[in-house]
């Protein structure tokens, strides 16, 4: 496959993306997410697709873990962590980048968008065919008045100057590639440090993720552990409205 494919080639914004990955460019009526969930098995690990919109930074990423599926959809947490530092990298210095667990992007506790995980049917134990990690972060605010969403944001409003849809996805890939190796190196204890550290506080709770995903929260004076579990989490994004299919 060469380095970069273009879905309908009246469209093209390149992106500089650092090997090993590859590019597919979709138009602003492209859906990321879907193309990359329907042709996985064929587009392969280290495919990146990438919808050309300048309200919305909106991409998804192939992978091919060879652990088994039930450890290996971890790599949500490397996703989500990696989206939040690209935005830190781009912050004015007082914004404050924070994640609402288990997958929205926050900017001052204003919602800019999220990550989601698909993967291929099969077994717990066994490695799935694939995974595709996909993120979307709102740059641009278009049409609503910002006083009727108030729980919301958009870069632009926080003062993100050089953050446009490609540099956000830009930096997505190279601060995924950091957690990704550093995960090889050191183990996935890295990735939950990064991503625990976006957290928003939880006074009196200790928090770890479990080798399957679950978040566990141990709570100041009790003995039992609360555990939120991520596979039921994946199955509907906090911060997707499904009616306009970008985020709330």
């Amino acid at each position: 496959m060469p380095p970069e494919t273009r879905i309908n080639t009246l469209f093209r914004q390149a992106l500089d993306l650092p090997p090993p990955y590859r590019l597919i460019t979709l138009r602003e009526v492209g859906d990321a997410f879907s193309h990359a969930k329907a042709n996985a098995a064929e587009l392969g690990a280290g495919t990146l697709v990438y919808v050309g919109r300048f309200d919305l930074a909106e991409f998804a990423v192939v992978l091919e873990p060879e652990e088994p599926l039930r450890t290996a959809r971890r790599a949500f947490y490397a996703g989500v962590a990696a989206l939040a530092d690209a935005l830190a990298a781009h912050a004015p210095p007082e914004k404050e980048v924070r994640v609402q667990w288990p997958d929205a992007l926050l900017v001052d506790l204003g919602l800019v968008g999220g990550g989601r995980l698909a993967w291929a049917e099969g077994g717990e134990d066994a490695p799935s065919g694939w995974l595709v990690f996909g993120g979307m972060i709102r740059t641009v605010s278009l049409g609503d008045d910002p006083g009727l969403r108030p729980l919301a944001t958009a870069l632009e409003e926080e003062g993100f100057e050089d953050a446009g849809s490609a540099g956000v996805v830009e930096s997505f890939a190279r601060h995924f590639m950091v957690l990704i190796d550093a995960w090889q190196e050191q183990g996935f204890s890295a990735v939950a440090r990064n991503y625990l550290a976006r957290l928003a506080p939880e006074p009196g709770a200790r928090r770890d993720i479990d080798e399957n995903g679950d978040l566990l929260v141990r709570h100041m004076g009790e003995t039992d552990i609360e555990r939120r579990k991520l596979v039921p989490a994946l199955m509907k994004p906090t911060w997707l409205d499904p009616k306009t299919g970008g985020p709330r």
